[in-house]
């Protein structure tokens, strides 16, 4: 579509990184193998009795769930624009596209810091968890974050499309996003991109200044149990956990709260974010933890067998 000012974009054209062709069956791999361990993880906590009412597993049932999405709304259409050639998409496709990106990214934020403070109530007042972390407020604490990430999702979609685009239309990026969605606006974006930039701040530097805390706490506790054993289970937990939160703040930091853009290096670190961590996360915790493959042995062997010590 050529640039006419009196003319407002039907559609956008999502220009692909310049990598081969290789990347996208890549990404495709990833992608799929990303759903198959998230859905195993979903069937493994829902299926086992001893999983599906505890909060932590309710916790990482959301996170399998959002992993899913994510990668759902990028990665299939990123295949097809390496495999089958560039294929436009709708504005309402865009603005679709980009709500459900921060809806659901926003949304894991929140699932981070809630499995943080989880983990503090479990390891720092163990006697007083089960009453103070119920399946009941874990169910009330997941929706709070849904609603969050949906106001967060519909905030920067209007932000970013309450103005006139009426040419070009080629996003030099792989997905609709808000910086690079804005760089096409026929308007002034200062105060757009004032605002994206001090919105998604605050949402980043609270969750992760209660996840920072939260940890603290836990190191603290940790430090003061007396066996090398406890000690040694504990840190593994928390590790697996923090290694989890690092490899999604590192990307979303990178890309987001920098003053200056290099459309090239953010589209790697989404690209890491979108494909890599998605696909990371069910294997950095879930699958490692002994619950979950204690449950998936009996999910295997069957209803009639015994738990193992």
């Amino acid at each position: 579509m050529q640039k006419v000012n009196s003319t407002l974009l039907t559609e956008f054209i999502l220009t692909v990184i310049p990598y081969p062709i290789r990347l996208g069956m890549f990404l495709l791999f990833i992608y799929i193998l990303t759903q198959l361990v998230n859905l195993l993880i979903l069937i493994t906590v829902w299926a086992d009795p001893q999983l599906h009412a505890r909060p932590m597993y309710i916790f990482l049932g959301v996170l399998s769930i959002i992993d899913m999405g994510i990668s759902s709304i990028i990665v299939p259409h990123l295949t097809m624009n390496f495999t089958i050639g560039i294929k436009p998409i709708p504005f309402g496709g865009c603005l679709d596209q980009l709500y459900f990106y921060h809806f659901l990214g926003s949304s894991q934020c929140f699932l981070y810091t809630l499995i943080a403070y989880d983990r503090y109530l479990a390891i720092c007042q163990p006697l007083h968890y089960p009453v103070l972390m119920t399946a009941k407020l874990s169910t009330l604490l997941v929706a709070g974050a849904w609603v969050a990430g949906s106001i967060h999702g519909a905030f920067q979609a209007i932000l970013t499309f309450r103005l006139p685009y009426c040419g070009p239309n080629q996003v030099n990026y792989f997905l609709c996003d808000t910086p690079a969605v804005l760089r096409l606006a026929c308007a002034d974006t200062t105060v757009n991109k004032l605002v994206t930039f001090v919105e998604i701040g605050v949402v980043f530097a609270s969750c992760f200044s209660l996840i920072l805390l939260s940890y603290i706490k836990i190191i603290q506790a940790i430090l003061r149990i007396r066996t090398a054993d406890g000690r040694c289970q504990a840190f593994s937990t928390c590790g697996a956990q923090v290694t989890q939160v690092t490899v999604y703040y590192v990307p979303c930091a990178f890309i987001y709260l920098r003053p200056e853009t290099n459309t090239l290096l953010d589209g790697a670190a989404a690209l890491f974010l979108t494909a890599i961590t998605l696909f990371l996360n069910p294997l950095i915790y879930p699958l490692w933890n002994q619950e979950v493959k204690l449950a998936l042995k009996r999910m295997i062997r069957g209803p009639g067998t015994k738990s193992e010590v």
